[in-house]
């Protein structure tokens, strides 16, 4: 198979902004040449400041599964003498798709269907998501709590003024269970933050490197963490709602069942997935591992029987695919759930509606029964 090689520069001095850009660059070529990440073969990056660029470095890392998720080929990191950061990337050409329907998708028709980042400027979003996120946490002062030992196995959590035994509401981030992370999402705390719900924004590791079961593990042990801390933290673990956005749906979903988990009262499920097998069939799952069909039906929410004590709600964005859509009313049909609220926006400003609107509402309507 032969291979072509994308050029990409950027004379950025954070190496935040300037990996957004070089790898958004590769990105827009890769998908020129009828790629996608899956293509990668490999990597030069070359920068008169190599440490900066550090993969080691969480906001590096951060940066990089912002473009490609968890799609990383081998990267070698040299330093130059000019300024700026220039990024070669190797890739294999695109080869035909085989004449498979899934869902009544053919597996191209699948793949965008599966694509949320389509509706979005994704390099434009996450730069917004973070100035908002760091914007919010100077406004309001957060506990950065480690629930365990791992990396990734810390939470902020947000309290409400003048309570002292708060109602809890967990929001669980999305990101394909890959990228993304609880400092881009404190924005959407305010809305629950002024009706007087303390928040809880745990990060979870991030896939391939942590399988989706460890993920779930890591959900549930935050949860528990809440409920065992509630007196120090000034929390009421008797009022604990879980929330979760996409791949963190699909998160907060599992965690409503799991054996360990804690009582938990309600739930809001937004644009979530539910069914794992369609994923099987596309890059993004064979990399999750979830072409194990078998697996992929354990890790479905829609293939476990509806928790029997926790108020459930789900919303979708108007914006959205049909796929996710249709992800979303399954679960609310399995579940003997409401009809999913259809929300103004796309996949991911549907999320603004957190702080005001009819989203708003139903966290509040769903949490107070």
């Amino acid at each position: 198979m032969s291979a072509s090689e994308i050029l990409a520069q950027s004379l950025e001095s954070d190496p935040v902004e300037a990996l957004r850009d070089a790898l958004s660059d590769i990105l827009a070529g890769l998908i020129a040449a009828g790629c996608g990440p899956h293509h990668l073969q490999g990597m030069v990056w070359e920068t008169d400041r190599p440490e900066a660029f550090h993969l080691s470095r969480h906001t590096v890392e951060l940066a990089y599964r912002e473009v490609f998720a968890g799609f990383r080929p081998p990267i070698e990191l040299r330093p130059k003498a000019e300024p700026g950061l220039t990024i070669r990337a190797r890739h294999a050409e695109a080869q035909p798709l085989p004449d498979v329907a899934v869902d009544g998708y053919t597996l191209r028709e699948l793949g965008r269907q599966y694509s949320p980042r389509l509706q979005a400027d994704m390099k434009a979003l996450f730069r917004q998501w973070s100035r908002d996120g760091a914007a919010f946490r100077s406004c309001y002062a957060g506990l950065d709590l480690a629930y365990g030992p791992g990396r990734f196995e810390t939470l902020d959590l947000y309290r409400p003024a003048g309570s002292a035994r708060a109602p809890i509401f967990v929001f669980i981030h999305g990101g394909y269970w890959q990228a993304s992370d609880k400092l881009q999402h404190a924005q959407f705390a305010k809305g629950l933050l002024d009706a007087g719900y303390a928040v809880a924004m745990p990060n979870y590791g991030l896939a391939p490197e942590t399988p989706l079961e460890a993920s779930l593990a890591q959900t549930v042990a935050a949860l528990n963490f809440l409920v065992k801390e509630a007196d120090s933290l000034g929390l009421d673990p008797e009022q604990l709602h879980v929330s979760g956005h996409s791949a963190g749906g699909h998160l907060a979903a599992m965690a409503l069942g799991a054996e360990d988990a804690p009582p938990i009262a309600s739930a809001l499920l937004l644009s979530g997935l539910y069914d794992l097998k369609p994923l099987g069939h596309l890059p993004l799952g064979r990399l999750l591992g979830l072409d194990d069909a078998a697996r992929a039906t354990r890790l479905s929410p829609i293939a476990r029987p509806r928790p029997k004590a926790a108020r459930i709600a789900l919303a979708v964005g108007d914006g959205e695919s049909d796929a996710f859509k249709a992800q979303s009313a399954a679960l609310a049909a399995a579940w003997h759930a409401p009809t999913p609220l259809i929300c103004p926006g796309h996949h991911f400003s549907m999320l603004e509606g957190l702080n005001r609107g009819a989203l708003l509402e139903l966290a509040l309507k769903t949490a107070e029964g």
